[in-house]
């Protein structure tokens, strides 16, 4: 397997481009000549972003300030991306939440969930049969070593990337043969904006340094592994041990550990 070949008609979407791993992945594929449409709910961070691109890499760059949780928003752009050439679907927006979720804020939790799980397969659902029909396409779904394992303290999150892992990982062995691929990246810490957004300010000092992975490290390995055809990618040690603790570990025992640490992430 290879990508589809960029081509001046041709897209690749990348959502949640304004910051962290998806930055990382806009810059990436700009650098390989794919001509862009960057979608996240900050407009102006889009439009600084989409004008470097264009400028450095001699791409067409396109923005769509969209907020992927809002059901309407979120069917106008699949109602246009299905009618688009899509190359590259990155499905990689999304946030997490950190408490319990008996006193969390329901408004919030149905947003993530809107985000990581539905907002994933709407997109996926919009640009699928057209890759299908072309016999080329390339699908990354952004989940998490999160989605391995139980989140006590953590439990939407866990959950919704469950959710993403699984769906990443069937379609791949659905899309055997068709031309279209699609591949799972699952991280594990990785330097973004994440704990700021999930409210969780004890976070980054819960893993040693060494330990992290950058947001541009995790899209190379994302996108070379793409281009391998590769079923899943894990970027980092760290996360690496993650998914074999949390696909071998008895949830019994995995459970009550990860609701000890969660608890002190806030």
């Amino acid at each position: 397997m290879s990508l589809p070949t960029p081509t001046r008609d041709s897209r690749a979407v990348i959502t949640g481009a304004s910051s962290g791993i998806g930055y990382a992945l806009a810059e990436a594929l700009a650098q390989q000549g794919y001509s862009l449409i960057l979608v996240a709910r900050r407009e102006d961070r889009l439009r600084v972003l989409a004008a470097r691109l264009a400028t450095d890499y001699g791409v067409e760059t396109e923005i769509r300030a969209v907020d992927l949780a809002q059901r309407d928003e979120r069917a106008t752009l699949c109602g246009e991306l299905a009618g688009r050439d899509i190359a590259v679907l990155c499905n990689n927006a999304g946030f997490a939440t950190y408490g319990e979720l008996a006193t969390a804020h329901p408004a919030r939790e149905r947003q993530q969930v809107e985000l990581n799980c539905v907002a994933v397969h709407d997109l996926t659902l919009a640009v699928l049969p057209g890759m299908v029909e072309r016999g080329a396409g390339a699908i990354l779904i952004t989940g998490s070593t999160a989605g391995n394992q139980p989140g006590p303290h953590n439990a939407t999150y866990a959950a919704s990337k469950a959710f993403a892992n699984t769906l990443a990982e069937s379609l791949h062995c659905e899309l055997a043969g068709t031309g279209v691929q699609c591949t799972l990246l699952a991280p594990g810490p990785v330097r973004t904006e994440y704990a700021e957004v999930a409210q969780a300010p004890h976070l980054d000092r819960m893993v040693p340094g060494p330990l992290w992975v950058s947001a541009d490290q995790a899209a190379a390995q994302a996108i070379a592994g793409m281009a391998a055809g590769r079923r899943r990618v894990i970027p980092g040690v760290f996360a690496k041990v993650q998914t074999l603790g949390g696909q071998y570990t008895p949830r019994g025992l995995v459970g009550p550990i990860l609701r000890t640490v969660y608890r002190k992430v806030k």
